[in-house]
């Protein structure tokens, strides 16, 4: 990769394209060299809430198109996507980090809730029931609320603004407002083109990026209906509980330390190679890592062993090469906060069993690079085994049996997700029905579940109601409005009648 002059990024307000007013700007690397490949404004005040309103304005206009239209944009989204899913994979890769693979694997997943906003004028259906009291009848309807706020988070700049927030929001008649993470804003505004090209209205999809400060507009805005939010549990706590107190509609998916019980009649060597996918694939950064294991004593030594030696086995290299399959954190300060975290956990006694840092890579000596870490022996006092790294740094915890491994993994504040690996029909369904984690895998290391099913954490690891993808993104997205009918007949007309609507009221 050559360097070149920093490309001046925009705003994409009402449609159009706008240079920012602020003359501030954030730098975007490239994850793998360290070089600024871009900049992005850090939007005023005054240009939020210009999304914003452009959004509003944009509103009557979308709601009323029938939903036949509207997918029909989905559908040449989801053209447009596949078209240009190699250049939006190497857009990924070198803005984020991840293999090439990983980003491909990315923007693969947002064309897959494009593609389940295409079913909505099937799953948006309401309900119906004839003489529901005598000669009533009652339906109810699926209803947009207006405008959509999303928040994204940097570590999958596809699948999350441009997929968890959009096609659902759009496909339904709602507007949006998008700030894109400023680390990696690029993958989002290259969707955005495509969007505009699929034929979606002006101000109905609007993206800005912007600082703090600016943020918080968008949670406060009245016109803003929801808040999408996905980051850490801190910021989300404070979303929720702001957006919410004004009456909007909120979801906060947070933070996760994601934990895997291996029993003693695992297939080591299988289950290891789950592991290492599951731990350091996107170099640990995403909120389904499996970061801890508890594994039972008696395969504790040869699991570990086998999974150090896989980990040596992954080629580390610049994030777009095809044979790449660990590339390096997001931004040269992220590298310093998972350093930071390996240096913690050996303070605080736990075994470092492979140290990924000092990693060098030729020809991208200034990339942000550390290679797969594991620490053995952690304990419950240690707080490397419970809080999340989101680096590609693995934790292994070993527990007597099964019921031991059960409390272990019960006891985190977290519970985005949680694994079995075992052999034992009898054990993996006790551990789906007693776990608390809201995605549970048997077998499996990263248990999302397709976008027709909801991405439904627990504990301190969502805030809010209804999650993401599925049922429950479709519910998000609108309201529910019940509608009773009675028609006049001549007996009504001559006053012979008075229709009575009985409602619920049970008579005996």
């Amino acid at each position: 990769m050559s360097k070149s002059k920093p490309k001046r990024l925009k705003l994409l307000i009402n449609g159009e394209w706008i240079e920012s007013k602020s003359g501030r700007h954030m730098p975007v690397t490239n994850s793998s060299t360290g070089e600024v490949m871009a900049e992005t404004p850090k939007a005023t005040a005054a240009e939020v809430n210009m999304a914003v309103e452009a959004a509003a304005a944009a509103y009557p206009e979308w709601r009323d198109t029938p939903i036949t239209k509207r997918v029909q944009v989905m559908f040449k989204l989801k053209e447009l996507l596949e078209k240009n899913l190699g250049e939006l994979a190497v857009l990924v890769a070198t803005e984020m980090g991840k293999n090439y693979q990983e980003a491909r694997g990315d923007a693969l997943k947002a064309i897959e809730v494009v593609e389940l906003a295409c079913a909505l004028p099937v799953t948006m259906q309401g309900r119906s029931l004839m003489n529901c009291s005598a000669r009533f009848d009652t339906v109810t309807y699926r209803e947009p609320l207006g405008v959509f706020a999303g928040i994204a988070p940097w570590n999958f700049p596809a699948m999350i603004p441009m997929g968890w927030m959009t096609p659902l929001a759009l496909t339904t008649g709602n507007t949006c407002v998008l700030k894109a993470a400023s680390f990696v804003p690029q993958s989002s505004m290259r969707v955005a083109e495509l969007l505009y090209e699929a034929g979606l209205p002006k101000g109905v999809f609007n993206l800005v990026t912007a600082g703090r400060d600016e943020a918080e507009l968008l949670i406060k805005h009245p016109a803003v209906r929801g808040i999408s939010f996905v980051g850490s549990t801190q910021v989300g706590r404070h979303i929720y509980a702001t957006a919410s107190a004004g009456g909007k509609r909120v979801q906060c998916l947070t933070e996760a330390k994601n934990h895997a019980l291996v029993l003693r009649d695992a297939p080591i060597r299988a289950t290891a190679q789950r592991i290492i996918n599951s731990a350091f694939g996107c170099a640990g950064q995403r909120c389904m890592a499996l970061s801890a294991i508890a594994v039972e004593d008696t395969i504790a030594d040869e699991l570990v062993a086998t999974i150090s030696e896989l980990a040596l086995q992954l080629k580390i290299g610049p994030a777009w090469e095809p044979t790449t399959e660990l590339g390096p954190v997001c931004t040269d300060e992220h590298l310093r906060f998972v350093i930071d975290w390996i240096e913690k956990s050996a303070k605080e006694g736990a075994k470092l069993v492979l140290d990924g840092r000092g990693v060098k890579v030729p020809g991208c000596e200034g990339g942000y690079f550390i290679g797969p870490t594991i620490f053995d022996h952690v304990t419950p006092e240690m707080s490397c085994g419970w809080q999340e790294v989101f680096g590609p740094a693995l934790y292994v915890k070993r527990v007597k049996d099964f019921e031991d491994g059960i409390r272990t993994i019960n006891s985190s504040e977290f519970a985005n997700g949680a694994s079995i690996f075992t052999q034992s029909g009898y054990h993996a369904r006790e551990f789906t029905r007693r776990i608390d984690a809201g995605m549970v895998g048997v077998n499996v290391g990263i248990p999302v579940p397709i976008s027709v099913f909801p991405f439904c954490g627990h504990k301190n690891s969502f805030f809010g109601d209804l999650h993401v993808m599925g049922q429950d993104g479709v519910a998000f997205f609108t309201e529910t409005k019940a509608v009773t009918s009675y028609w006049f007949d001549d007996n009504d007309k001559k006053g012979d009648r008075v229709g009575t609507w009985e409602g619920t009221i049970t008579r005996t």
